[in-house]
């Protein structure tokens, strides 16, 4: 009798696992590739045929889309394709810090307001007050007490996201603390950083993630608004915003000097936002259920 070698049997059970979750999650396939392509595209830029994003021709300015200047040149000379991929790396880096210091303060504070009375009053008026400004006019503010660098960019927007996160867990954190179990670890003694961590906390991990999601979508445009304002990153450091804003004025005879940075922002704002519903669906066990 022939034997089935299981190295050859375990091929087709992974792809089967692999087509199978795709079918049930698509948007988190797509997202998570279109997202993981845009990240490789800006770790990998300098090795991309690109050259130095700042480097001055005037002599070759205003050249249009060409096999040698792949999104052609701005009124500087400069290489677009060079600058956009460059700035892949500050509009992701923006998205991905914003999207972790929001995360990491909006839980500490929504944990602890959550579950503490007294000071549920006092911390969620304040971030109401934060909530009552729009996050870019807010971000607009903050970046007008401080000079132009991507420091100050991602802390701006970084506090004008905390409340959102805060209120979200905050609310996760009202419906736990009646549940059964926290009483009974109330009841049996637990402290309050204990019943935080091991009760309270895993359970708003769910809900966190996919807000995340969407935070760091939102703190790329908000970098690129910013930076088309002028009240960004400094013009000497490529992003998107910065390619924008400096072609505006020549949009009716160089239009491309807008248009390949605005297709790349679109697809890294589509593809985290395909990732977080993607996640949603996921982590929702209502929804899980209902499918």
């Amino acid at each position: 009798m022939a034997t089935v070698d299981p190295a050859m049997s375990f091929v087709p059970r992974k792809r089967g696992r692999v087509l199978t979750y795709f079918r049930r999650h698509p948007t988190i396939v797509v997202g998570a590739s279109l997202l993981a392509i845009m990240a490789a595209i800006a770790i990998a830029a300098p090795w991309l045929g690109t050259t130095d994003p700042q480097a001055l021709a005037p002599r070759n300015r205003l050249k249009e889309p060409s096999a040698l200047y792949w999104f052609g040149t701005d009124m500087l000379g400069r290489d677009v394709y060079s600058r956009v991929l460059y700035g892949a790396r500050v509009s992701l880096m923006v998205g991905l810090s914003v999207a972790v210091l929001s995360t990491v303060l909006g839980l500490a504070i929504g944990l602890v307001s959550g579950y503490v009375r007294i000071l549920d009053a006092i911390v969620m008026r304040i971030m109401d007050g934060l909530m009552s400004i729009p996050p870019v006019l807010l971000a607009i503010a903050l970046m007008a007490l401080t000079r132009a660098s991507m420091e100050n960019v991602i802390l701006s927007i970084t506090v004008s996201e905390i409340p959102r996160v805060s209120r979200l867990v905050r609310g996760v954190v009202l419906t736990l603390r009646e549940q059964p179990f926290v009483e009974a670890a109330v009841a049996t003694g637990t402290r309050l950083p204990a019943i935080l961590l091991r009760h309270i906390l895993p359970n708003t991990l769910a809900p966190l993630i996919v807000q995340a999601t969407y935070i760091c979508a939102s703190a790329i445009i908000t970098e690129a608004i910013l930076s088309f304002i002028g009240a960004g990153t400094p013009p000497t450091i490529p992003s998107w915003g910065n390619i924008m804003a400096e072609g505006r004025a020549l949009f009716q005879v160089a239009g491309y000097i807008i248009l390949f940075p605005a297709i790349f922002l679109s697809i890294t704002v589509l593809a985290v936002n395909l990732l977080g519903d993607g996640l949603r669906d996921a982590l929702d066990p209502r929804l899980a259920r209902r499918l």
